[in-house]
């Protein structure tokens, strides 16, 4: 158990060594794990954090970024943000799409809950020419394409079915939009460029989007922000969005595999307890043979 005990320290500090000796390199450096209501088989989404990162991604990333794969009728969904049917009908012809008619022109029409979120751009290559010659990702599924290495052991613990943890992509999210920095001494920096901490290679094309102060929150009673008004929260509530809209039925699949685990023991007690009874009267019958097959022999 010493020698065990031993290797296993061992293999933790050569993980976290090796860590630093990225970092060190040049290297983007892990996110920090950051806590999440949504984390986990019993976690669930904030309703009021999701319309405030809804309100981050309306009045700030929706201007280069789109959300092709959401409708807007997702957002009156349960387990979702919670707007009625109503505010979702609202919103909806506040945007216009595009579509053909029954001569094969294009037209514009105001967008309708069933439609999904229009691009700002009309194509990709107008969104690469508009961002220096990139287009910015799209963010249906950004909060999981995006991840990052853990090392040994926490790959191991965050694979395990009940404790694991797969937020890798929300906290990465929250860190590349924290971790804008001035570039350290001696780093150089192209014209294009912005330095960032998380980033990969630390040099990004996007600008820092947010700032304290930038998105006016809903007030309480006394007139004051419910939350905070920083760039921490506003990029805590933008990610926990993205998440969303990555699984916007996340909530509706846990309580489904719930269901499913406790039939599940149910139904492994019940086969127990027929399997039990079944070979209780098989064993005693072979035991009521016992005494003709010695008087046999």
């Amino acid at each position: 158990m010493r020698i065990a005990r031993l290797a296993a320290a061992a293999l933790l500090a050569a993980s976290l060594g090796a860590g630093s000796a990225l970092a060190e390199d040049g290297h983007a450096p892990n996110p920090p794990r950051e806590k999440w209501s949504f984390a986990g088989m019993f976690g669930s989404f904030d309703q009021a954090q999701l319309q405030r990162g809804f309100q981050v991604y309306k009045e700030v990333c929706a201007n280069c970024h789109s959300m092709r794969l959401v409708a807007f009728r997702n957002l009156a969904e349960p387990g979702g943000p919670g707007f009625t049917e109503g505010q979702v009908k609202a919103l909806a012809a506040t945007y216009s799409v595009k579509e053909l008619d029954d001569s094969g022109a294009e037209k514009e029409r105001p967008a309708r809950p069933a439609d999904r979120f229009p691009s700002p751009f009309p194509n990709d290559k107008a969104a690469a020419a508009a961002n220096g010659g990139k287009a910015p990702p799209d963010f249906s599924v950004l909060a999981k394409a995006r991840t990052y290495e853990r090392g040994f052991p926490l790959f191991v613990f965050d694979a395990l079915p009940v404790t694991g943890y797969s937020e890798q992509g929300v906290d990465y999210i929250h860190a590349l939009l924290t971790g804008y920095e001035e570039a350290p001494k001696g780093f150089t920096m192209p014209d294009s460029g912005y330095y960032n901490k998380y980033y990969p290679g630390h040099v990004i094309a996007m600008p820092n989007p947010l700032s304290d102060g930038q998105i006016t929150y809903p007030k309480n009673d006394k007139g004051e922000p419910v939350v905070p008004e920083t760039v921490q929260q506003y990029s805590r509530d933008v990610s926990a969005f993205m998440a969303w809209a990555a699984e916007p039925h996340m909530m509706a699949r846990k309580a489904l595999g719930l269901r499913v685990i406790l039939f599940l023991i149910v139904l492994a007690g019940l086969l127990y307890y027929v399997k039990k009874q079944i070979w209780k009267k098989v064993g005693g019958e072979v035991h009521g043979l016992q005494p003709e097959l010695h008087k046999t022999y």
